[in-house]
C-alpha cells in the first residue's frame, strides 16, 4: 500500500504541445492518501483513463512527476511499481483453470504454494466463485470472466495500489451493485490504496472514500460524496453529479443579493467582495433541485412559475418549473402533491451557491 503523489503532473499525446488545448490533462497537484479509496469521475474523453495510467506506468507524463511513499517512480515500467490493475475488459487465461488464473501473480513471483492457496481460496470466497475454482476460463460468462479479473488484481496482499479501469463495464446491471459492495467490503477488510475510473457517479460515489472529478483534462474537484453534492467547485460538478444536475442561473450582483430576473437572493457579504474581485465574464446562481422550496402560496423572496411537466418515481417527484426564460428542477417527496400549475420557488441562501465563471465563489 502506498501514498501516491502527483508533483506537478501534466500530458500531452502532442511532442511539442503549443497551448492547453493540446493537454489531455491539464497541470495538477495531487496527494492520494495510503490505504484510501478513490475514484476518478468523468465523461469519456476527459483524462481520467489518461491519468490512471500514468499512475500505473503504462505512460509516462509529460511533466511532473508520480511519487510512491516519497519515491520518484515517474520513469519505472509498470513491474517495477508494485501495482495490480483490473481493465475494463477481462484479462484472464481461457486454457486455465480459474484456481490456476488466479494463481498466477503469486507463482509469478514465486510465493510458496501454501500461501498460494491460502490467498486464492480467500479471494474466491470473496468472491463467491469458490465452486468455479476447478472450471476454465474459456467456458465461463463474461460477468464470471471479470470476477476472475479482479480477483487476480487482489489477489496480492503486497501491492502498492490497486487501480480500476471501469471494472463493471461488461457486467449485468443487476450484479454491478453485489459486486460493487463486494469491492467495498475487500478494501474495508484490506485497506489497499484503491484508485477506480469510471463515468458512472453511483459507482464513484457509493464506491470510494473521496471522489476527483474531471472535466477536459481538468481536475475540477477532489472531494467526499457530500462535498460534491452539497457545494460543487465548479459548474460541471453541479451538472454531472446529481439527477437531475444542479440548477444553475445566470445572474446580476446588485447590493447584497445575487438577482436572475425575479429572483432575488441574498448572499453572504465576504462571498459578494470575492465575486466583485475576480471580474468574472459571468455570473451565476446554483442550486440542487432537492434544495429549492416549493409551495402554492407566495412567501417572502419567492419567484412566481408555473408547472411544465412532473414525472412521479414512486417514493419522490421531479417537477420542472418555467420561471420566465428558465427551466428549473424541483425534486419533492412523495407526501407533496402538485395541485396547480400556478407555483412558488423559494431559494434557500445557505443552500444556494454562486459561481464566477463556472468556478464556485468563496469568502
Amino acid at each position: 500500500m502506498a501514498r501516491i503523489e502527483l508533483h506537478e503532473l501534466a500530458h500531452s499525446y502532442k511532442p511539442r504541445p503549443q497551448g492547453q488545448e493540446d493537454y489531455a490533462l491539464k497541470r495538477m497537484h495531487h496527494v492520494w492518501e495510503d490505504g484510501k479509496a478513490y475514484a476518478l469521475l468523468g465523461p469519456s474523453g476527459c483524462g481520467k483513463s489518461t491519468m490512471l495510467n500514468i499512475i500505473s506506468g503504462l505512460l509516462a507524463p509529460s511533466e511532473g512527476q508520480v511519487l510512491f511513499d516519497g519515491e520518484d517512480v515517474t520513469r519505472r515500467r509498470p513491474e517495477q511499481r508494485n501495482i495490480a490493475q483490473v481493465f475494463q475488459f477481462p484479462v484472464i487465461y481461457d486454457t486455465m483453470t480459474v484456481y490456476d488464473n488466479l494463481a498466477f501473480p503469486l507463482r509469478n513471483r514465486r510465493v510458496a504454494e501454501s500461501e498460494v492457496h491460502a490467498r486464492v481460496t480467500e479471494v474466491a470466497e470473496m468472491l463467491e466463485v469458490g465452486d468455479l475454482l476447478r472450471r476454465r476460463g474459456v467456458g465461463l460468462t463474461a460477468d464470471q470472466k471479470q470476477k476472475i479479473s479482479m480477483g487476480r488484481g487482489l489477489v496480492r496482499a503486497d501491492v502498492a495500489a490497486i487501480l480500476l479501469d471501469e471494472p463493471l463495464t461488461v457486467i449485468d446491471p443487476h450484479l454491478k451493485f453485489l459486486i460493487r459492495r463486494k469491492l467495498k467490503q475487500i478494501h474495508e477488510r484490506y485497506n489497499h490504496t484503491m484508485v477506480y475510473v469510471t463515468h458512472d457517479q453511483v459507482e464513484a460515489l457509493t464506491f470510494a472514500d473521496e471522489v476527483v472529478v474531471f472535466h477536459e483534462g481538468v481536475a475540477v474537484q477532489m472531494g467526499s460524496p457530500q462535498d460534491l453534492f452539497e457545494a460543487p467547485a465548479h459548474t460541471f460538478v453541479g451538472y454531472f453529479i446529481g439527477s437531475p444536475g444542479m440548477n444553475v442561473l445566470p445572474c446580476e450582483l446588485e447590493g447584497g443579493h445575487a438577482v436572475a430576473g425575479d429572483l432575488r437572493v441574498p448572499l453572504d457579504n465576504a462571498v459578494i467582495g470575492a465575486a466583485r474581485q475576480r471580474q468574472a465574464q459571468k455570473l451565476e446562481l446554483g442550486i440542487r433541485p432537492e434544495f429549492v422550496q416549493l409551495s402554492h402560496k407566495p412567501a417572502p423572496g419567492a419567484v412566481a412559475g408555473r408547472v411544465q411537466q412532473v414525472d412521479d418515481l414512486g417514493n419522490f417527484a421531479i417537477v420542472a418549473v418555467q420561471v420566465g426564460e428558465q427551466r428549473l428542477f424541483v425534486k419533492i417527496p412523495e407526501h407533496q402533491t402538485v395541485h396547480s400549475e400556478a407555483v412558488y420557488l423559494g431559494f434557500p441562501p445557505h443552500w444556494t451557491r454562486l459561481y464566477a465563471d463556472d468556478w464556485l465563489v468563496q469568502a
